[in-house]
Formats: structure tokens, sequence, C-alpha cells
């Protein structure tokens, strides 16, 4: 289902949002570097990878119990993304390749696709890597 599974740290901006405020409900013109803090499954060459985003002091914590089915707060309104970090947050970032054949966390409305963690112990972490691990 997924090609690449990752737990990543955003950084720094790539490219500057042009006008933070108007960003609410619509895709993000600027772009975040995330650094890849572990690879459950798949495979990557680098250690960062660049989403478009917007980087905030808040946390935007799933409130359903985890395994989730439905996306954080953030992304239940507008575009039905969630698009904000938090800056030196860890978000699970489950990724697909788009139409133009690049890997993106924007490809399931309302799904739990981008979530912030907790810790590395998240329950939600601990949920994808065991149903990531292959059939033994």
């Amino acid at each position: 289902m997924y090609l690449l599974r990752t737990r990543g740290r955003p950084g720094n901006y790539v490219i500057t949002p042009k006008n933070p405020g108007s960003s609410y409900g619509l895709k993000p013109d600027s772009l975040i570097r995330f650094r890849i803090l572990e690879v459950i499954r798949g495979k990557l060459s680098s250690e960062y990878l660049v989403l478009p985003g917007l980087l905030v002091a808040t946390d935007d914590f799933n409130d359903q119990a985890s395994p989730y089915t439905f996306v954080r707060p953030d992304g239940r309104h507008g575009n039905c993304f969630a698009t904000s970090y938090r800056s030196g947050g860890q978000f699970l970032l489950m990724f697909k390749k788009n139409s133009d054949g690049e890997l993106t966390v924007y490809w399931y409305a309302l799904g739990p696709v981008n979530e912030q963690l907790h810790s590395s112990d998240d329950p939600w972490l601990l949920w994808v890597r065991k149903q990531a691990k292959p059939a033994e």
C-alpha cells in the first residue's frame, strides 16, 4: 500500500512561506526539509526529504485512539490534509508516489499519513512498525 514509511523530524524551510497566514486549508507554498530518523519500510537513498508544509510552534497530536483511522486535527478542515509540522517534533510519514512520480504524504484525504508522535515509543508508531514487519 505505502511505498515508504518513515519517522522524521522537520528542520528548516527550503522555501519559506510567502504569506503563512493565508495557507489555512490550502496546500502550503513552502517546503520543509525533514531529517529521516528511521526508515520503517521501504528504501531511501538520503537522510533528508523535502515536503510542502508549514512549521508551527504548537503540537497537533491525533486525539483518536491508536491505531488511527482519521487525520490529526489540522487536517480536519480546508483541503482535508494536515500540513503543519511542529518545529523539532517527530512525525510518522507514509509516502506514495503522486501522478508526477514524486513521493508525497498528501495522497489520502482525512487519512493518518503524517501524524505527530509523542516519542519513539508512541503507540501509533509501535503499531505501524508491527504492521510493516514482513510475514514470518
